[in-house]
């Protein structure tokens, strides 16, 4: 007697959307990679945990020097997820893949002001700077990314999926958190998050993070208080007494 063959499962594909930051060379390269190197003077976290899109549209390189630039880049440790608008024949093996149609999602504006010089003596007569806090009234919206390396962030409201919110400081949300909160960006390990309805997509604090799939079920829709004790991610449960 033919035994039956036990069916096997189906395959089952799942998608995921990522917010991706997207870095657009202007010539002369040796230039923009300057000005690069200035941003990472004054943020040196700004690339930290996030995925980055290469755009060369307009730009005329050779294969010789995308793997120039995708070289410059990796030694400031930004990994290149994939490259739009490269000229005909220059991706192949050994570089990051072609990537189209992704969605804008508005421009992420860098941190201002430059960075002192790194042999200049600190004056003692002047005070620190203040932390300065950024008080947002409007919910985060699907797609947008607020950046406050200064401080920290507290939104009134909700902060939707596919919204980013980073902080050089604490991240307060009154709200559901349903996006990504960066808490910490600047290099604070002391950082924390908290907010009225943990649902996130993802969390992280100076560096280190934990994703939706990663995160104790218990915690979801309750509201949460994010912070690092010896480098790891812990959740608590707010006193709502």
């Amino acid at each position: 007697m033919t035994q039956p063959v036990p069916s096997r499962p189906q395959i089952r594909f799942r998608g995921r959307s990522f917010m991706a930051t997207v870095l657009a060379p202007l010539p002369p390269v040796a230039d923009w990679l300057g000005e690069l190197d200035a941003l990472g003077r004054r943020a040196p976290a700004f690339f930290a945990g996030r995925p980055v899109i290469l755009d060369l549209t307009g730009l005329r390189l050779t294969r010789a020097d995308l793997e120039e630039l995708v070289a410059d880049l990796s030694a400031r440790d930004i990994a290149i997820l994939g490259v739009e608008g490269a000229p005909p024949g220059v991706l192949g093996p050994g570089l990051p893949p072609a990537l189209s149609g992704g969605r804008p999602a508005g421009e992420v504006a860098p941190p201002e002001g430059d960075a002192p010089a790194a042999d200049a003596a600190p004056d003692a007569a002047a005070p620190p700077s203040p932390a300065r806090s950024l008080i947002l009234d409007q919910p985060v919206r699907s797609g947008q990314t607020i950046l406050h390396l200064e401080g920290d962030v507290i939104v009134m409201g909700a902060v939707a999926s596919g919204a980013e919110v980073i902080a050089g400081g604490s991240i307060h949300v009154y709200g559901p958190l349903r996006g990504r909160a960066i808490a910490g960006a600047a290099g604070h390990a002391g950082a924390r998050i908290w907010c009225r309805k943990f649902e996130p997509e993802l969390v992280s604090i100076d560096g280190l993070y934990k994703a939706a799939d990663d995160l104790d079920a218990a915690f979801r829709a309750q509201a949460v208080e994010v912070r690092l004790v010896e480098d790891a991610i812990r959740l608590a449960l707010l006193d709502r007494g």
